[in-house]
């Protein structure tokens, strides 16, 4: 996620792509700067599985729809930066967090949902960096709107966090970042209390080790 890349007008992450697709097998969302289908299909061509908008699907709804007929539901995931504004209500930020759009986040997801977004990628502005947990409330609110997955982002602070975002706020998954990048925790560690809490984790082998 290029997160700043709408904020300068860029879009460089093709070559990037390029380079992590060659050992990565697993599903991989780029964002970060996509702005029309010519956007979109550079970075799938690129090794990318599904593309992520957010800045792009405010100033122009119609490319959520647009990417959807072109690629599938699976490929469109909506990208919501979200900022709580009073009790129970979130407005939609763009830019990487800088600027408001006057859209309810609960509304934008049902009628991104509605052009066919497949997935949603929420993250909390409050939330983000703060390592104190996934704010609930607003994961709740979109997860019982939609009726496609929701990806819980922003905040997370310990492993727990991730058992309570999925059954408080009914996440079907979380995104992280810094509790990785620092060595506060590990994938296997994190996958372990998940699957110990019950929450659907799917199982898998460790057939190659890369040192870098």
């Amino acid at each position: 996620m290029d997160c700043v890349a709408s904020l300068y007008g860029r879009n460089h992450l093709g070559e990037i792509i390029k380079s992590a697709a060659k050992n990565i097998f697993v599903p991989m969302t780029v964002g970060g700067g996509i702005r029309s289908i010519d956007d979109a299909t550079e970075i799938l061509r690129s090794g990318a599985d599904k593309v992520a908008i957010n800045t792009a699907a405010v100033a122009t709804p119609d490319l959520v729809n647009d990417i959807s007929r072109r690629f599938g539901s699976q490929c469109m995931v909506l990208s919501i930066e979200a900022k709580k504004i009073s009790e129970n209500k979130w407005e939609v930020y763009t830019d990487n967090g800088r600027e408001r759009s006057g859209r309810d986040v609960v509304e934008w997801a049902r009628a991104c949902e509605l052009q066919g977004a497949g997935e949603i990628l929420l993250t909390s502005i409050d939330q983000e960096g703060t390592r104190k947990g996934f704010d609930i409330e607003l994961v709740k609110a979109v997860s019982g709107s939609v009726d496609i997955p929701v990806i819980a982002s922003g905040g997370m602070g310990a492993p727990e966090d991730i058992t309570r975002v999925v059954r408080e706020g009914m996440a079907d998954a979380v995104a992280m970042a810094d509790i990785l990048h620092y060595k506060r925790s590990t994938v296997a560690e994190l996958r372990g209390i998940a699957k110990e809490a019950g929450l659907g984790v799917r199982d898998y082998e460790v057939t190659t080790n890369f040192s870098n």
